[in-house]
């Protein structure tokens, strides 16, 4: 998530301190990717070394107001003009958990899976709801219904790809089963990989 991007397009709205930066973009994503205000603030310190923001003085209570530049509008027009790169995709915590449980003895990969299923299903669920109760009267709630919007997607795609993952699972010891014949043709028991199947 582009912090530096996100600011410059709210200081493109109008001027503001830090922290109503802060309400501005937990408002306007739901909260969903929340904002440490220390953060806010070292990032407008770099915004502003880069030319790219302004101080405006402050607003009479103490708080440092800051205004876009014109470099700054240019840089956030760039931003809004360029796809997403997926060159360097983001860690996915889920998937760096199941790709080292699978390579590692005696964790229950099967068990990962379903706990995961659970959770994400649960979360869908909420997604939806939200979306469902949320009307698009007001821009704030139509940007409110683009990120539920993308996370049902996100969290559908999770459940498909676990789904996937278990099928695999299942056919690696349906394989594993098969390769443990004897030299008579009759096939042993086969334990499952790291886990019994479930489903």
């Amino acid at each position: 998530m582009s912090i530096r991007h996100s600011l410059l397009a709210l200081l493109q709205d109008q001027p503001r301190y830090g922290y109503q930066l802060r309400v501005e973009f937990e408002n306007r994503t739901g909260a969903t990717w929340p904002l440490n205000i220390g953060q806010v603030y070292t990032t407008l310190d770099r915004l502003e070394r880069d030319g790219l923001v302004k101080k405006e003085g402050d607003d009479g209570d103490g708080h440092v107001v800051y205004s876009i530049t014109d470099a700054g509008k240019a840089e956030v027009g760039n931003w809004f003009a360029a796809p997403v790169e997926r060159s360097n995709p983001p860690r996915n915590e889920l998937a760096i958990k199941l790709a080292l449980a699978v390579t590692i003895p005696g964790v229950d990969v099967q068990g990962i899976i379903q706990a995961q299923r659970v959770a994400s299903i649960r979360s869908l669920q909420d997604y939806t709801k939200a979306r469902r109760d949320t009307t698009s009267q007001r821009s704030g709630d139509t940007a409110w219904l683009l990120v539920l919007d993308s996370l049902i997607f996100q969290t559908e795609a999770e459940v498909r790809w676990l789904d996937l993952c278990e099928a695999r699972m299942v056919q690696q010891a349906q394989s594993a089963g098969q390769a443990r014949k004897t030299s008579n043709g009759v096939t042993e028991d086969a334990a499952p990989l790291n886990a019994d199947i479930r489903r």
